[in-house]
């Protein structure tokens, strides 16, 4: 198939539909300054025909994972969870983080610690110990969190836990917060 590509790309390059009688499904194909006539049955029988050698070099894939390796199912929380219904869950989410976390960041003694909310994300600066940014991604329905401890995650509403749920680790939120916290700031805190 790899050799095929360049082939058809110069063949689609000289073969060209002719405009004056497009009911006579007929082509031309352009040979020196000639054209010669062709029936779209000729061009079918030519790649029917063709047979090529099998490459001698392995087929790349283009995919991010192997595709026999099995990850979370992929769940299109639109038609689960409602637009209006997401906002309202995480700004609830974001907001309780936010005032629990000034509170948290009045009783321990990090340089640096600061909490900026804006534009519906919420930085949380740690000073030389690292950021935390979470924020909401409506056309998936998740609040996203970037950890200078964990990394990026993607936490999913579930309703039957009642909390925002990372599917790939079954991780909740608020627990991985209160336990990155706790070891970072080197003082527990309760977020749920």
């Amino acid at each position: 198939m790899a050799l095929k590509l360049p082939l058809l790309r110069r063949l689609s390059r000289s073969v060209k539909l002719s405009l004056a009688f497009p009911s006579s499904n007929s082509y031309s194909l352009v040979h020196g300054t000639r054209l010669l006539p062709l029936k779209a049955s000729q061009i079918l029988g030519f790649f029917e025909n063709l047979h090529l050698p099998p490459s001698s070099t392995p087929s790349r894939s283009f995919c991010s994972r192997s595709l026999n390796v099995e990850g979370p199912t992929a769940i299109d929380y639109r038609s689960i969870l409602q637009e209006d219904e997401f906002h309202k869950l995480a700004d609830t989410t974001i907001h309780e983080l936010q005032e629990k976390l000034e509170v948290y960041g009045d009783s321990v003694e990090v340089d640096g610690f600061d909490i900026d909310y804006g534009n519906d994300v919420l930085t949380v600066k740690l000073g030389d110990l690292g950021t935390y940014v979470l924020n909401k991604q409506t056309p998936n329905r998740q609040i996203w969190l970037s950890s200078p401890i964990s990394g990026p995650s993607r936490f999913d509403w579930d309703q039957e836990a009642r909390a925002w749920i990372y599917r790939r680790n079954k991780a909740r939120l608020y627990k991985v917060l209160e336990d990155e916290f706790g070891q970072l700031c080197g003082k527990p805190i309760v977020l749920s």
